[in-house]
């Protein structure tokens, strides 16, 4: 991977995590309420792709 495409990804991933607080501020939720959907989240994809 070339240097200018993983600048790239690390500035897309900042902005969508910008977005995604400002979203929650801006319709009053609370950041422990955002990160536990996303700790549920990962943990219900983990579960999904899991191969024994």
């Amino acid at each position: 991977m070339s240097l200018p495409h993983f600048l790239a990804l690390i500035l897309v991933t900042i902005l969508a995590a910008g977005l995604t607080v400002w979203l929650a501020h801006s319709v009053g939720l609370s950041l422990a309420i955002v990160g536990s959907a996303a700790l549920i989240g990962a943990g219900i994809a983990r579960l999904m792709a899991r191969v024994e």
